[in-house]
């Protein structure tokens, strides 16, 4: 099948396509490496597909112009019965220190999906801006992208997730008058849903929900992170790249162009230039610096309760 035929798809047969093509493309040694629970000896996983013999998930995903504004979304017959995560019975105490006005909005929204609410509360502290007493500023905005809020989400994702039917932010939204019956967004109400980002709460909710759909799309994708660090780490690739550069991170790699790009927006233009030269490329810098992050910054241990 040539890159053309694609296009005459249905949405159902697009998304099993692009599911096959990720499961092919991921492997346990990946994972873990993406983890940095182990080394990664080969940026690449495996050899490439010969030209001509199967579609990688890069051109499927180029394909159906998978990029930050447009997530690929997996039909209800791909995702896993049951919760999204694992955690079951009482849900842990959170320790928050100075971020502790937070904790009825973090365990609400956590139980609502299922979550353990100190791998929830660890990516909202992967992402938030500080007050000067060092607590999260729900007034946090990126000034390199439109990311803005606890969960700095970018107006697309924002948009996504107050259009996917049965979120907190559909019903949200829908009760406030912001969309049509049919679920569209009303052109007037536009700027009001984006403002709604740095209402704490809504913030919170809405990264609860995107963490938990992510985790359900991962398992699809043949992806079964486990314990609450592990489902951390997942969730916050999902959220900070998105489900598509997600799943290209952990597969193929990320290209030269588009990993330059990232790195630059969240590191600024010199220091990705410093840090491109010492890696030697641009996609072997951004992944030594997202890993790093993730290492240091994802630790839901941090802020569970002994």
């Amino acid at each position: 099948m040539t890159l053309p035929d694609l296009k005459s798809l249905s949405p159902a047969q697009r998304t099993d396509l692009i599911y096959r093509a990720a499961r092919d493309g991921l492997d346990a040694q990946l994972w873990q490496a993406a983890l940095g629970r182990a080394p990664l000896a080969d940026p690449l996983g495996s050899p490439q597909p010969a030209p001509g013999s199967r579609l990688s998930l890069d051109a499927l995903v180029q394909a159906f112009s998978v990029e930050e504004r447009h997530q690929p979304r997996l039909t209800d017959a791909l995702q896993p019965a049951g919760p999204p995560a694992t955690i079951a019975g009482d849900m842990p105490a959170l320790r928050l220190g100075s971020n502790r006005e937070f904790t009825p909005l973090l365990e609400g929204a956590a139980a609502r999906n299922g979550l353990d609410p100190a791998m929830l509360a660890s990516i909202v502290d992967a992402e938030a801006a500080r007050r000067p007493d060092g607590s999260w500023d729900p007034a946090s905005r990126n000034p390199r992208s439109s990311a803005s809020g606890l969960g700095q989400f970018i107006d697309s994702t924002w948009l996504g997730e107050a259009r996917r039917p049965g979120s907190w932010l559909a019903r949200e939204a829908a009760a406030r008058g912001w969309t049509t019956p049919g679920g569209d967004i009303r052109p007037e109400n536009r700027q009001a849903l984006l403002a709604l980002r740095f209402d704490a709460r809504a913030s919170i909710e809405v990264t609860a929900d995107h963490a938990a759909a992510n985790l359900r799309r991962l398992r699809a994708a043949g992806i079964a992170p486990g314990s609450p660090a592990e489902q951390a780490r997942a969730a916050y690739l999902a959220h900070h790249l998105g489900l598509g550069d997600a799943l290209r991170f952990l597969g193929q790699g990320l290209s030269d162009e588009r990993a330059g790009r990232l790195l630059a927006a969240q590191v600024g233009g010199a220091d990705a230039s410093r840090r491109i030269a010492e890696a030697g490329s641009a996609a072997e810098a951004h992944r030594a610096w997202l890993l790093a992050y993730v290492d240091r910054r994802i630790r839901p241990e941090r802020f569970a309760q002994a």
